[in-house]
């Protein structure tokens, strides 16, 4: 009754393009939802994020859901989730990607979920990891386990929306750490993050992870940045 009442007074707004979200819509209005750039990748196994990592980083997967263009509506779901606290955009797009990649044979063996980590210091100053919520939607989607303490980052650095490509593709691997071996040997691990640009955070984090002894690895984003 409470929230029926403050809703007709501070009507919910779309998260995508500002306008008013009517009665039966949630998160993000129907026409943002429609106008959204999707990749379809997940139906093809050789699509272009997958070649954006090729000779770089051997896995069995790579997609991302939506295409990142400047001042798209993307952008601003992006920046609503990263910057302005609103998680729930995170659990939007997990479940809706996460119904999708039921499908994927390869995904089906999937055992665990491992989301990029921010460093300490960025964490605390933001509090939170922004592709939390999407993990662990997609844990439930695909049903399996989101853990989000194997893999460390270890070097502060300046968020990636600020850094020009040359930079963006200095990270090294030793920007990440993970502190156990054994825990997924011979398993296959999904590496989460929000936008793919030049795969360098990725490519970094999964050469980390594959210090993991006959561990596979496959890679799902929120976005991707076509350039």
């Amino acid at each position: 009754m409470i929230k029926s009442l403050f809703n007709l007074f501070f009507p919910p707004a779309c998260l995508g393009c500002s306008q008013f979200l009517s009665e039966n819509e949630h998160v993000i209005c129907t026409q943002c939802r429609h106008e959204i750039p999707l990749t379809n990748h997940h139906l093809d196994s050789e699509n272009v994020a997958m070649m954006k990592l090729y000779g770089r980083l051997p896995v069995e997967h790579v997609s991302a859901l939506m295409y990142f263009h400047k001042k798209g509506i993307v952008q601003e779901l992006i920046h609503n989730l990263k910057y302005r606290g609103h998680q729930e955009i995170g659990t939007l797009i997990g479940n809706w990607y996460g119904n999708e990649l039921k499908e994927c044979a390869i995904l089906k063996t999937i055992d665990a979920i491992i989301p990029i980590p921010l460093h300490p210091k960025r964490l605390h100053k933001r509090g939170y990891n922004q592709v939390s919520t999407f993990g662990l939607a997609l844990s439930e989607q695909l049903n399996c386990p989101y853990d989000e303490n194997l893999l460390k980052r270890v070097q502060h650095s300046k968020t990636q929306t600020f850094k020009n490509l040359l930079s963006r593709n200095e990270i090294k691997s030793h920007t990440f750490r993970i502190d156990t071996l054994e825990k997924y040997q011979n398993k296959h691990l999904l590496m989460i993050d929000d936008v793919m640009t030049t795969g360098a955070t990725l490519e970094a984090a999964g050469k980390t992870l594959l210090e993991i002894p006959d561990v596979k690895i496959s890679i799902v984003c929120m976005a991707m940045s076509e350039r």
